[in-house]
Order: C-alpha cells, then structure tokens, then sequence
C-alpha cells in the first residue's frame, strides 16, 4: 500500500511537473529563421521609440579584444557594439575546457549590446552606424590593478565631442557603459541614450532537452515587480501591456536557463540627470526584423556650452548566482527562475548555499538539504509510514478474507472495509502527508534546475557535473534498486495484476531519472534511502507498541 501510494505521489508530481513544462513551452514561439547580423538603426525622427524604420546590416569594422579576470570580450568599431562576451569561470556545455559565450554574432547566432545618442534634428549622434575610433586591438586589466577603462573616439560633429567609455572591473560581470558629451557649440544641447540588447529568437545552445527552461525578456518595476515576456508574445504585439514602460526604477534584459544579460538604470541615476519628478526610463522591447531588441531609454539632461556631461548604463552579463546578483539591484535574484514555486523554493536555496560553505561540495550539500528536509517533514512522513505498518500487519487476515470469498469481490471489499474499520485503520490514511509533501518535492527540483552553482560542479568519482546527466548511469541505478527495495518493503495487493504492478511500475518510473541532471538523482535516491530507513523505524516501533498493548 505505501509503494502504491509512493508511486501515486511521484506520478502526480511528474504529471504536473511535465505538465508546467509541456503548457510553458507551448506559450513558445516557434525557431525563427534568422537572418544572419541584421538590425536596426534608432530613427532620430523618433526617439521616444526607440525604433527603426530602416535596417542596417551589423558590419563589423575592426574588433578590440578586452580581458579580464572573469571576463573576454570584442567590441566593434562599428556603433561601439559589444559584439561577444565570453564567462571565463564557466565552461562551455559541449566542452567544459572553454568559455561558455554568452553574447555573440556569428553565422547563425546574434545576440549583442548596441548603445546609442538621439535628438531631433540631430541625425548624426553616435549609434550603430558610427564608426568609433579604437585604442587599439587589445586591452587586459592589468595585474595589480583593480579595473581599467577603454575609450571610444566618435567622429566631432559640430562642436560635439563624444567619447564612448567601457569600465571593466576585477571579479565583476558588469561593465559601466557611459557617454562622456561635451559641448563645444555656442547653445546648450539636449538629447537621450538608448541601451539595448539585440537577440534572435532561438534557444541558447545546450538548452535542456527533458526540461522546460524559459529564455527570453525580463523587466522589473517597483510597480509590477518580475515580469517575464514569451518572445511569442512580441511577435503578436501583445508584450506591452505586461511591463512598465516608463518610470524611475527597474532593471530590463534577456534571461536565459544560467545566465542572464540585463542594463541596470537605476542603479547609474545620479542628482545631475534627476528629471524633478518626471519620469526618467523608458523601457522598450519590440521586434527589428528577424531580432528582437530588449532596452531602457534614458533623457540626458541640458549640456550648456563649454560643459562636458557624462551618461550611463551599467550592463551586467553574467551568471544568475544569487548572492552575487541580489546585491547589484533589487529582484535581479528573480531572474533564477523557480516559477510558481518561489516562495518555498528560495529559503530552500538559501539552505542549500549555506550548507554548501559548510561542506564546500555542492553533491554533500544536496545530501544535507535532504536529510535537513526529510528531518522536518518526518511527522507527516511517519503518519504514512505507521498507515503502512497496520495495512502491513493486516495482510495475512486480508488473505484469509480472499480465499475465503474466493471470486465473489464484492463480498470480499466489504469484509475489508468491515475489517478496516473495526480495527481503525484509514486506507488512504498516508496520502494526505504526501500530497503535503508535494510544494516542498517540486520547489527542490526547481532549486536543483535552476542553479548555476551546480553547473559544472563535481561531486566524487566521475560526476565532474551535477547539472549533468550520469555517462555511466551508475546513481540511476542505484535510485532504481532503492525503489525495488521499498516495493518490497510494501505489502502485496491481493490482487495479483495489481502485485504484478507494483513491482514494475517503481522500474519503469526510475528510467526517468537516467536523463535527469546527477544533482536531481542524488537528491531522490537519499530521499529514498531516508524514507527506508525512517520507514523501518516506525514499523518497529508500531510493532513495540502491539507488543506492549498484548503484555
């Protein structure tokens, strides 16, 4: 009966952790066909948009290569563009030796950061048709030296000089974007910048086969907190209504299972660009052609003559790890998606990290999770678990019953109900604890999912990746045999197709797990061999206390 209900318990949560995934990616679009390097140019005309009436093909017009030390990234001469962007500390999925890249433009793949200047009657201000004069062909942050700048010359353009500067910091995923504008003309000028992100529509390379991940815009507001947009949605223009488009707070970029690419505004707000209660940000996302642009427009306030102003957005590329990002703005956290499973699922990595800088291995700090986890639910668990106890004592009688009634079943289930009753025993008396336990089972494997902590992180032996599948399938097998020995461990249905599906469905349920992430596996089978154990320890003392009741 427990097996029964353990296996009812698993196949409800798959049902519905399948199910998410199956009607989240549905709301997908579908793969595009991507024209190779194409974009748009700002229209000057428009500049509250943020748009384009014409598209211009992303030349590229010489290259600087920029390392530091968690960084490598090329930057086109052309528009000043930040054209790739490689994570030194994350191997890439198909060889963990070299960098994961995360921004990039090649053949069948665009995914940058373009800036730019715009105002009316102004045409010519630095955007992605400028060519920017470069320092060079390379710049590494220096030993010893805690960041390092690189300057963009712009072409003069009457009286303006406007260079484009790119901070770089030792440990950090964000480079300061800032505009240094100075005016040189005889009457003060008023323009804005735009900051976007450039994608095409098609899931990162090594996206998960067996699990729903979610790629695509996020914005977030003080008024509408987190919101997540499907690149299907601004397909059909029906993105707009679901974001803040214009206010004083908030962050905007392109999340992706991992990593994430956001421009962080309002963390660059300074005294000298306040708009006196105005609204600053201008927040837009739309399609350009076969892209789709993710940006923040912001208002740079009047450059008298003779005054040199300096204009900016932070822009964060990186890994979405929790305590590095929560401190950059408020809910950029957020962006480690746990879908509907939030609230439960984040104290529960919150456990999870601070077991780890206990152990220092994230597969040990799995293992704790659990057993922490397993401690505090065993007084739901143990009510399954004595359920189980009595149904297994009234086996021998319930047999007795069957022969006795031979092939009347009727007869038979109501001298089982009868015989329930008299001895107080509820038969779906272990179900309630695991429909309980349901939230904490599905916010684990989203916690397990989502974190970019385990990605690449080793285990013992041959895991060198717990956000991997198991080469040898050696821990699928193990989570296979702890499920035969708690089938075993469970009474036998007295009928015997049901009996037969006992001990095949636990089987047939484990094969599953032999395509899930190791982290996932290791975190079942110690949940199984907790539930063994804890199992074992309820019987006896159900069986201390019949032995006590008949002294």
């Amino acid at each position: 009966m427990e097996t029964r209900r353990l296996i009812v318990f698993m196949v409800i949560s798959v049902a519905i952790l399948f199910g998410w995934q199956k009607f989240e990616e549905s709301r997908r679009p579908p793969k595009p066909a991507v024209v190779a390097n194409q974009t748009a140019n700002t229209s000057a005309s428009k500049p509250a948009e943020m748009s384009a009436a014409d598209s211009a093909q992303l030349k590229s017009s010489g290259r600087l290569k920029v390392t530091t030390d968690v960084l490598q990234l090329e930057i086109d001469a052309q528009g000043g563009d930040i054209r790739q962007v490689a994570l030194l500390k994350h191997g890439d999925v198909t060889d963990p030796k070299k960098p994961v890249t995360l921004l990039q433009d090649v053949k069948d793949r665009t995914y940058i950061a373009q800036t730019g200047l715009f105002a009316d009657g102004m045409p010519n201000l630095p955007g992605p048709r400028t060519l920017f004069k470069l320092p060079g062909n390379e710049v590494k942050l220096p030993q010893g030296q805690d960041s390092v700048t690189v300057r963009l010359e712009a072409p003069e353009l009457g009286g303006l000089k406007i260079a484009k500067l790119l901070t770089f910091k030792r440990g950090s995923y964000v480079i300061d974007v800032d505009y240094e504008i100075t005016n040189g003309s005889t009457m003060p000028v008023t323009m804005s910048s735009y900051y976007r992100l450039l994608r095409d529509g098609q899931a990162p390379v090594g996206d998960p086969k067996m699990l729903y991940t979610f790629t695509g815009p996020a914005v977030y507001t003080e008024q509408k907190k987190f919101q997540k947009l499907e690149f299907s949605d601004i397909d059909k223009d029906k993105a707009r209504d679901k974001y803040v488009a214009s206010c004083d707070n908030g962050w905007i970029g392109i999340v992706q299972h991992y990593f994430t690419a956001v421009w962080l505004p309002a963390s660059a707000k300074t005294p000298a660009e306040s708009c006196d209660g105005k609204t600053e940000l201008r927040y837009d996302i739309k399609k350009v052609g076969n892209l789709y642009s993710v940006g923040v427009i912001r208002d740079v306030a009047a450059i008298a003559p003779g005054q040199t102003f300096k204009t900016g957005v932070p822009l964060f590329v990186g890994p979405i790890e929790t305590a590095m990002v929560a401190k950059l703005a408020p809910g950029l956290e957020l962006t480690k998606d746990y879908g509907i499973f939030k609230v439960i699922a984040s104290p529960l990595f919150w456990l999870l990290e601070k077991l780890h800088g206990l152990v220092g291995n994230w597969g040990w700090a799995i293992i704790l999770l659990t057993v922490v986890v397993k401690a505090i639910l065993y007084p739901l668990s143990a009510a399954s678990y004595r359920s189980m106890a009595q149904m297994k004592a009234m086996a021998p009688r319930l047999e007795r019953l069957k022969e006795q009634f031979g092939d009347d079943r009727q007869k038979f289930h109501q001298a089982m109900m009868e015989l329930y009753k008299t001895e107080k025993i509820n038969p779906l008396g272990g179900c309630l604890p695991m429909l309980l336990q349901m939230p904490i089972f599905m916010a684990l494997y989203w916690v397990l999912v989502a974190a970019v902590e385990l990605r690449h992180a080793p285990f013992m032996g041959w895991i060198i990746d717990l956000s991997a599948t198991d080469p040898y399938f050696v821990w699928p097998l193990l989570l296979a045999g702890s499920m035969v020995v708690q089938t075993y461990m469970s009474p036998q249905p007295t009928d015997p197709m049901q009996a037969k599906m006992q001990r095949i469905m636990p089987i047939a349920f484990s094969v599953m797990f032999f395509f899930m992430p190791v982290g996932l596996v290791l975190y079942w089978l110690v949940n199984n061999l907790l539930t063994i154990a804890q199992q074992k320890f309820v019987e006896h003392q159900v069986e201390q206390a019949k032995k006590a009741a008949h002294a």
